[in-house]
């Protein structure tokens, strides 16, 4: 992991170092994910964390799923759940689930202070059963969201979103639940994540953003870590992910399960982990502070993230922490 983890960091140091030979650029600029990677590096089991801010949303969320920050707003989707599934026994493998029904939504949020929380749009995204949106990333021009039928082994569609219209557009549909997209955009492709992250996909895709129809079949990887199940990730610097995630760790018979969030940076190019970290971190009710979508960026200075989190379901609280 230290050898896959020091290619990284030379990556960084390449890409800083053609940067500075055409412009001058400050340390850390908040949409800077190549800065985020890094320092992400430097966090461990001992790193400080402390809150900065706590914000109420101002309209219902229903179950948040991902988010990202441009400027003054913040982009969630979310999944709203009108006929819940049900599990029930199959032939092929003792439990399935029917699809359920919902809705799918993308909400845009306001951030400006005296207005933080407040709902400044929204669309819906899906067709019929595929209602589940998912963990979504932002490539510079456009937002990448999946949304999928609420159960494992299922299906999905593709979409890219203006940011200022929300107008949504259909890149693909794919024959599996992809829970989670980042675009690598050092290499342009299109990777996404299974239910639980167990499978990892790369679409290669034409300038455009479109699918590049002789590598329309995607390259598919198993997922080698099984320390959280991702929730949401998004692009960190030269071909990585950082996903946040939970994962349940369950007691003697009858004792409640212990929910364990976590983040991870992943190598795109062969799904490794880079760096892991736990997140001892939750809300007064409980709730693992990764359990629903997670942000990070650049904090103040030349040290440190700050880290956004959305645990809650329904009233929601957008919680803002400084990592060092």
């Amino acid at each position: 992991m230290t050898g896959v983890a020091g290619r990284f960091r030379d990556a960084i140091a390449a890409a800083a170092a053609t940067v500075a030979a055409v412009v001058a650029v400050p340390a850390a600029q908040p949409g800077d994910r190549a800065i985020v990677g890094e320092r992400f590096l430097t966090l461990t089991r001992e790193s400080r964390w402390t809150e900065v801010s706590r914000t109420p949303m101002a309209f219902p969320t229903f179950h948040p799923q991902g988010m990202v920050r441009i400027g003054d707003a913040l982009f969630v989707t979310s999944v709203e759940v009108t006929t819940p599934t049900v599990r029930y026994p199959t032939p092929r493998d003792g439990l399935d689930r029917s699809p359920g029904a919902g809705v799918g939504h993308l909400f845009k949020v306001d951030l400006r202070p005296g207005h933080a929380g407040a709902l400044l749009a929204s669309v819906t995204l899906g067709d019929g059963a595929i209602y589940h949106p998912g963990g979504l990333d932002f490539d510079g021009t456009s937002l990448w969201i999946p949304v999928a039928e609420y159960r494992p082994d299922s299906r999905s569609i593709v979409y890219t979103v203006n940011p200022e219209t929300l107008k949504a557009t259909v890149v693909l549909q794919v024959g599996d639940h992809i829970g989670g997209l980042v675009r690598d955009r050092q290499s342009g492709a299109l990777h996404g994540v299974s239910w639980g992250s167990r499978r990892f996909y790369r679409w290669t895709l034409r300038a455009d953003g479109t699918v590049d129809d002789a590598a329309a079949a995607p390259t598919v990887r198993t997922n080698p870590s099984h320390y959280v199940d991702y929730q949401d990730c998004q692009y960190a610097g030269p071909h990585a992910m950082l996903c946040g995630g939970v994962s349940d760790l369950r007691g003697p018979s009858g004792a409640p399960p212990i929910r364990l969030g976590g983040l991870e940076l992943v190598d795109l190019d062969d799904g490794r982990p880079l760096h892991q970290i736990p997140v001892a971190l939750w809300t007064a009710s409980g709730q693992a502070m990764t359990r629903n979508p997670v942000w990070l960026e650049p904090g103040a200075g030349n040290a440190g993230l700050r880290v956004w989190f959305m645990p809650e379901d329904d009233a929601s609280v957008l919680y803002v922490f400084d990592a060092r």
